[in-house]
């Protein structure tokens, strides 16, 4: 895929975490659902870009869950006129604009792959700039 980057690459080749292939299975199906969406490491993490813009951000500690941080950048941004639908029910709400999916186990990233990435996408497009 030519929307991967050679740091995500080594990022995880070198990633020790018991969800590992659970990881790598959203990573892939992100990248694979929409050919603008890129990656790079943000905060420590492979982060989801579109628009110049990270969007989505994985959060892999503690060790034991991987957790999909929805934002709207690293800057706070005024969230009057900002509306997103979350049809997922998947999304626990930190501000109108942030939000955090979790996944504690292989079972759960299985069960709810295929809502994330639809989630996934339609944030990318309704926080784009």
């Amino acid at each position: 895929m030519a929307n991967r980057a050679d740091e995500v690459e080594q990022y995880m080749a070198e990633l020790e975490h018991p969800l590992k292939a659970e990881i790598q299975a959203v990573r892939t199906a992100i990248l694979a659902s929409d050919a603008s969406i890129t990656e790079r490491i943000k905060w420590k993490a492979p982060s989801f870009v579109h628009s110049g813009d990270d969007r989505v951000t994985f959060r892999l500690a503690p060790k034991g869950i991987f957790q999909v941080i929805l934002h709207r950048g690293a800057k706070v941004k005024d969230t009057k006129g900002f509306a997103f639908e979350d049809e997922s029910g998947l999304v626990e709400w930190l501000a109108p604009d942030r939000g955090v999916v979790s996944f504690p186990d292989a079972k759960t990233v299985k069960a709810k792959k295929a809502a994330l990435v639809k989630l996934v996408v339609r944030w990318m497009k309704a926080t784009a700039t």
